[in-house]
């Protein structure tokens, strides 16, 4: 069963613990979807089944504390937890997706962490490998804080507004407006993930450059 027919299966009262659960879990560092639980429970909000705002706190809150547990355990486990994982979750946590995040965090530094909110792969990353590169826990919290409140309530928002207007066009308007309008957003969506994907793809190939030139320019 996916992630969002379970959410949907579950007693209202139990969706907000559920959903700071997955999302406080992903966030510590478990590949879980947690943006696929956090959209679910907006969509539900929609539709009046739990109250959007109690889905966005409990979002914020489990993102949050995911992270500040994250940070100290990368902060304890150092880059040999990394290796570790690597090791026996390389999907998740191979060498080209670590070299990845790291990259991430030497040039953005504390707002890798609020950035990585938004990207599936340093969500799981951030808080700790944040806590393995020794950064601040002041620099991380402030950009952890921010991070998971403008995501978890700007996600949940976004989703909420948008499953009501949806709601509210099944009304007035036939199902074929509104499937060329759902098609048009899926578009536009695909279009800039495709161009985000691309941008993320020229910017490791420039990182790697310098690493390719290992003669001295005198040989």
């Amino acid at each position: 069963m996916h992630i969002d027919v379970w959410i949907e299966s579950v007693p209202p009262t139990a969706v907000y613990a559920l959903v700071g659960l997955i999302i406080g879990l992903e966030s510590l560092g478990i590949p879980l979807p947690g943006e696929i639980a956090l959209v679910a429970a907006a969509l539900l909000a929609s539709h009046g089944t739990v109250n959007p705002v109690l889905v966005g706190v409990c979002a914020t809150v489990g993102a949050i504390v995911g992270d500040s547990i994250g940070y100290a355990i990368g902060r304890k486990g150092g880059k040999p937890l990394f290796e570790r994982l690597g090791r026996r979750f390389p999907k998740h946590f191979g060498p080209e997706h670590l070299g990845s995040a790291e990259r991430s965090f030497q040039k953005w530094g504390m707002w890798a962490v609020f950035f990585g909110r938004f990207v599936a792969l340093l969500r799981i990353f951030a808080g700790p490998l944040a806590g393995a590169l020794r950064m601040p826990y002041w620099k991380f919290l402030v950009a952890n804080v921010l991070g998971g409140v403008v995501w978890a309530g700007g996600t949940t928002a976004a989703v909420y507004y948008l499953g009501v207007v949806a709601e509210d066009w099944l009304k007035r308007f036939s199902y074929v407006g509104l499937i060329l309008a759902v098609c048009l957003g899926a578009g536009s969506f695909l279009l800039m993930k495709r161009r985000a994907s691309r941008m993320h793809a020229r910017e490791v190939e420039s990182a790697a450059e310098p690493e390719s030139v290992t003669a001295p320019a005198g040989e």
